[in-house]
């Protein structure tokens, strides 16, 4: 493995090959993950020369990764944070001239981050920027409200702290063993009419769904931004 960085040698992956020659790198690897800024995607200093290139980056589209990179081997994906535990959901497609081999390692590469898929569509991808590439932050928006009230009646931070993200572990777990979706188990505790039914309504009242549905409007136009001229650095 040989990576390479801009400025400080990060403090991590011991064994592997690190540098800050682009070229180098271009040179010695058979395929390519482009991870940086998507607004410092315009200054980065590497062709590829017809390699197999995979990109974590929003809003750079295959064409624009093509065109710089030097290849028509190009794959756009989007894992999110959890990749650093593998556990992440990452949604890529392929450009058209992508080989059956090349989609093997690909999928390989990717899977290695966690659950994966390869999606049709680059606006499928694009839409999941919000959905999955935020990935945790959404759970996390979600846990510190609940902590947050719970410490305004008077519980422990500590104590509040690990019985949401207990929660959300036995949710995760749960629909991970269970075939039921998400619109199975919440319409079950609705129908079961008891204290998390009463949750459930007034949280639904509250137009909780209208606020996530705004939150993944606003990843989608963000990421259209993140690819055009406007959204790019200087």
């Amino acid at each position: 493995m040989i990576l390479s960085y801009r400025s400080r040698k990060p403090d991590i992956l011991p064994d592997a090959m690190w540098t800050l020659d682009n070229k180098l790198l271009a040179e010695k690897a058979s395929a390519i993950v482009v991870s940086v800024q998507p607004g410092d995607f315009r200054s980065v200093d590497i062709a590829i020369e017809g390699k197999l290139a995979i990109s974590v980056m929003a809003g750079i589209n295959l064409a624009t990764l093509s065109r710089q990179l030097g290849t028509e081997r190009v794959v756009r994906s989007l894992p999110n944070a959890a990749a650093e535990v593998r556990q992440s959901y990452t949604p890529w497609v392929a450009s058209p001239n992508l080989s059956d081999e090349d989609r093997v390692v690909a999928d390989r590469i990717i899977s290695a981050w966690g659950e994966a898929d390869e999606l049709r569509s680059e606006l499928d991808v694009a839409y999941f920027t919000g959905l999955t590439g935020s990935g945790p932050a959404f759970p996390a928006l979600l846990a510190r409200a609940m902590a947050r009230d719970a410490v305004t009646r008077g519980i422990d931070p500590m104590v509040a702290r690990r019985a949401v993200v207990a929660v959300l572990k036995g949710a995760g777990a749960l629909f991970q063993r269970n075939s039921d979706g998400p619109e199975d188990v919440v319409k079950r505790f609705v129908d079961y009419r008891g204290t998390t039914s009463a949750a459930l309504e007034a949280m639904i009242a509250s137009n909780f769904e209208t606020a996530v549905s705004s939150g993944l409007e606003a990843a989608l136009a963000r990421s259209y931004l993140l690819g055009s001229d406007e959204g790019k650095a200087d």
